[in-house]
């Protein structure tokens, strides 16, 4: 189900830190980091100079907004390092997702091993995030009772199909126990008037 209400929203995406661990670029003193989601252009950190160097942003840097989500859709985003010989160096690509981002601040920490740590804002994906699990809930309600429901009737069913089959085992066994009653008393009445020999 789609809703209406993602195709005017536009979550921006911020960079609120960065610091690169390791640079791959060996002949230059400084590097060039850039974030990249696919099917968007590259945003250049022009900041971003040194390793180990922890660089924190508010926001209103010219390159900001890093990127924006208009759906819950995730989409595959990057930071790369520029090479002057040889292809970019990949720091880390994953699957960057507006479920990423917590409560209460719309922060989002993207960890590599030895290559960066960054802190990413993003407060308006709160409420996408919100908006897709109200409707999911609701789903998730629908297919509980409808669950519930069917087995629930299917219990009721044999329930009422084991008690007829029990009502009727003791009926069955009542007659039985009338018969047998009835041959056992005949048996005596003969055996009285001495009519069983004669038969």
């Amino acid at each position: 189900m789609v809703n209406p209400n993602w195709s005017t929203l536009c979550a921006v995406v911020s960079l609120k830190s960065i610091e690169v661990f390791k640079t791959h670029e060996w002949l230059k003193a400084t590097t060039t980091v850039y974030f990249l989601c696919k099917g968007e252009s590259k945003t250049v950190l022009l900041d971003v100079r040194k390793s180990h160097t922890l660089y924190a942003f508010n926001g209103e840097e010219s390159w900001q907004p890093l990127s924006n989500f208009t759906s819950k859709e995730c989409r595959r985003c990057g930071f790369y390092e520029e090479d002057s010989i040889t292809s970019d160096d990949v720091l880390d690509e994953w699957e960057f997702c507006p479920s990423d981002f917590t409560v209460p601040d719309g922060e989002y920490i993207r960890f590599k091993e030895n290559q960066f740590v960054a802190t990413f804002l993003c407060s308006e994906c709160l409420s996408l995030a919100a908006v897709d699990e109200h409707d999911d809930g609701k789903g998730m309600h629908i297919v509980v009772v409808v669950l519930l429901s069917a087995l629930v009737s299917i219990i009721l069913i044999l329930g009422v199909v084991g008690a007829y089959k029990f009502w009727e085992k003791k009926i069955r066994e009542q007659d039985q126990a009338r018969l047998l009653k009835l041959f056992e008393d005949d048996d005596e009445i003969g055996d009285e008037l001495g009519l069983g020999t004669v038969i």
